[in-house]
């Protein structure tokens, strides 16, 4: 039986090896989209919303989409978006 030795030197380069590609893996998955759990900004809520940044205070303040604030930084679910959307769909008639 052949039996190797590592240096402690080995060893905190490769445990130094892991923790970094350990945070890559975290810097990688947290960039991914969520759909589920997506957060936008009031802007980008706007614009998909094709209202004002007035209006989208109107729904907040009357209760009509829910919000996140975080200080003075609004959010909104990408979920809470969409299904506000869909109550608001009118379908036409055939």
């Amino acid at each position: 039986m052949e039996i190797d030795l590592v240096t402690k030197e080995e060893l905190n380069q490769a445990l130094e090896l892991l923790v970094s590609l350990d945070k890559k893996a975290d810097k990688i998955l947290n960039a991914l989209p969520r759909i589920s759990d997506q957060w936008l900004e009031s802007s980008e809520t706007s614009k998909m919303l094709h209202v004002s940044s007035r209006t989208l205070q109107n729904y907040r303040d009357k209760g009509l989409l829910s919000f996140c604030q975080i200080g003075h930084k609004i959010l909104f679910k990408r979920s809470d978006v969409d299904e506000f959307l869909a109550n608001h769909y009118i379908k036409g008639r055939l």
